[in-house]
């Protein structure tokens, strides 16, 4: 029965936006990573990241990418993905699933088009750097 089934809250799992220096492409570059504020191991991690929306009044969307973390330890960053400038103007979605003590815990966090950008930025915390942060 859907009454018997719990869904456990998300708390203090964060994905984040840092714009970085990127020795490649010899300028800064936006990264995304996945926070743990919380005192838990996120055990067998999983992130689906996508972006959809609309350009020049063409609907558009990218491919999925996925990503396995074996382990993020308690109170840690983990460096998920670049996110290319070309998809900025785009609502991009990181689906993330993980399990602490034998329970799966998921959640999408969105960055809306156009949120990703330098004059929305505040302090990310473990980080210590500037970006743009979903809760």
């Amino acid at each position: 029965m859907k009454k018997d089934i719990i869904i456990p809250q998300v708390e203090n799992v964060f994905v984040a936006a840092v714009q970085e220096w990127n020795d490649d492409f010899m300028k800064k570059t936006w990264y995304a990573y996945l926070i743990n504020d919380s005192d838990y191991l996120l055990e067998g991690a999983m992130v689906v990241s996508s972006a959809s929306g609309t350009i020049n009044g063409e609907p558009r969307k990218t491919s999925m990418l996925r990503h396995a973390f074996v382990e993020i330890q308690p109170v840690s960053v983990m460096k998920i993905e670049l996110i290319e400038d070309s998809v900025l103007v785009l609502d991009n979605q990181f689906m993330v699933t993980y399990f602490i003590d034998n329970v799966l815990y998921d959640k999408t966090y969105t960055f809306k088009a156009h949120s990703i950008h330098e004059d929305f930025v505040t302090e990310v915390p473990l980080l210590f750097k500037d970006g743009i942060m979903i809760e």
